[in-house]
């Protein structure tokens, strides 16, 4: 499935700007800037980097010189919430929550749901996703899809699909279908519970199990397996000790959401299971070194929890969890982290996702900066510096692969090169400023991964951008027509599409 991956030969990169990692920094390795630099790529591995004459020396040598002229080029951004949808946030994060109720699925949908999309159209659906990726410079994700329009969860051959047109694109996945026990409802009175089906969530666990097994026999270094059950709460206590074990005994990572919702998820636990988020995490054997804890918002120290340290971040370092900061899609959800430099000066280790349309890294680390800034009231906090780390160092440890996330000899080659030319970006001062100030992820024009290009000039070699707009276009109404079957708050004739979806003015 990976033929062709990582070339022998050498090639070599020159950049304007080019965002290395000195190895031997007093107080740890970190990043550093060079100016007028090549990093020389040998096979799958990043070789040396050098600037100005040294530069010029291992170019020389090179069978090949790719010249990206004024551009920034990074380690390639690592996205641990990669969303693959196509309606999320689009259609439900601009109305309050008596709408949002509507949206979710009624009982007696719950009871009896059904598959959306065909299997070919769910397949275009993750194809458009992970080109969206790669188009916005991120060169590894642990895509996440809703299960909204699904007949349960994810399935093993939805997964396996996926990891075939992730491999052919040439994109770094951690891969894992998504597995539930129950689901979020809306009954006809307005009020919420979660409809559970453990036959339903027994054999969506299995088949995440032999996806395992799938991707071990596959064996392609572009694809890892990894377990990824839905929001804690829908999830029983039995699988979700018993995503424990498996973790423990392959050695595999787990992402989970959690911390994420207030009386949808820590009221819920309290009401029914008599735990805590974390508590329930820890007593299924999932509070460890394994874990990815997607998103981390409402611990002790949220002013919508305690407002107060009780001990939250201190237990999450000392048992290893990373936590997959979403700044982005936080903003536009209105519930924010309460100051990433707080979980950094806990020892939290930080990755940053963009669990949003569109995948956009840099939006979210300038949206996350900004939030930092009015948190903290002080415009010397919420360093840049500190989301780049996230997206780049943060990732490579939450996924335990040292090899990722700088540009070092005998890093793995993946990079991506943001176009700092055009003049809409303004003056350039420090290129990690003019990219998060004056661009956007759209700005990403080439990347590599495995020593593969797997981008140049803003195209994707074999993928017809224009068919696959048309494509994602008309899934995208086909998804957004499937919404009004499912609202439980419907009115006697039902609800409409513009009823649900209204436009931002009225339409003439």
């Amino acid at each position: 499935m990976s033929a062709g991956h990582g070339a022998t030969g050498a090639t070599a990169l020159r950049a304007a700007f080019v965002i290395a990692c000195d190895e031997d920094r007093p107080g740890g390795p970190g990043f550093v800037e060079l100016r007028d630099a090549t990093v020389l790529v040998r096979g799958e591995r990043i070789e040396a980097v050098a600037s100005g004459a040294a530069a010029r020396r291992l170019e020389v040598g090179a069978d090949e010189t790719i010249d990206l002229g004024e551009s920034l080029l990074l380690p390639g951004l690592i996205d641990l919430e990669g969303l693959v949808d196509i309606d999320h946030l689009l259609l439900d994060s601009w109305w309050g929550p008596a709408h949002e109720a509507r949206l979710e699925w009624s009982e007696a949908y719950a009871r009896a749901p059904r598959e959306v999309l065909t299997p070919a159209e769910r397949s275009a659906l993750r194809r458009y996703g992970l080109v969206q990726l790669i188009l916005h410079g991120i060169t590894t994700a642990m895509p996440i899809s809703t299960e909204i329009h699904g007949a349960w969860a994810e399935t093993h051959d939805d997964l396996l699909d996926t990891a075939r047109t992730a491999s052919g694109l040439g994109i770094r996945t951690f891969l894992g279908p998504s597995y539930r026990s129950g689901v979020h409802v809306t009954r006809p009175d307005g009020s919420h519970g979660i409809h559970w089906d453990e036959a339903r969530g027994e054999a969506a666990f299995a088949d995440a199990v032999r996806f395992l097994d799938t991707v071990a026999a596959l064996d392609d270094p572009l694809v890892t397996g990894v377990l990824v059950p839905c929001r804690v709460e829908t999830v029983s206590d039995a699988i979700l000790a018993a995503t424990g074990r498996v973790s423990a005994e392959r050695d595999v990572l787990v992402r989970a959401h959690a911390t994420q919702g207030l009386e949808s998820e820590i009221g819920v636990l309290e009401r029914e299971r008599g735990t805590t988020p974390l508590g329930l995490l820890e007593r299924s054997g999932l509070l460890n070194e394994r874990l990815i804890l997607a998103h981390g918002v409402y611990l002790d120290v949220h002013p919508d929890v305690h407002g107060e340290d009780r001990g939250d971040l201190a237990r999450l370092a000392a048992a290893g969890v990373s936590i997959a900061h979403c700044p982005l899609t936080n903003a536009r959800y209105a519930f924010w982290l309460e100051r990433l430099s707080q979980y950094l000066d806990a020892g939290v280790n930080v990755a940053l996702g963009t669990d949003s349309f569109p995948p956009d890294l840099v939006r979210a680390i300038d949206t996350g900066v900004q939030l930092s800034k009015a948190q903290h009231g002080d415009l010397g906090r919420g360093l840049l510096a500190e989301y780049v780390e996230a997206a780049t160092l943060g990732g490579a440890r939450a996924l335990r692969r040292p090899d990722l996330g700088r540009i070092a000899p005998g890093a793995a080659a993946d990079l991506v090169a943001f176009s700092l030319a055009d003049l809409r970006m303004g003056a350039i001062d420090d290129p990690l400023r003019t990219l998060t100030l004056a661009g956007t992820g759209r700005d990403a024009r080439f990347s590599m991964v495995r020593g593969r290009a797997v981008m140049r000039d803003g195209e994707i070699p074999g993928v017809d951008a224009r068919a696959l707009r048309a494509e994602g276009q008309r899934i995208f109404e086909k998804l957004r027509a499937a919404y009004p079957e499912r609202d439980a708050l419907a009115g006697p004739t039902g609800s409409s599409e513009e009823e649900l979806f209204p436009p931002v003015f009225p339409r003439a």
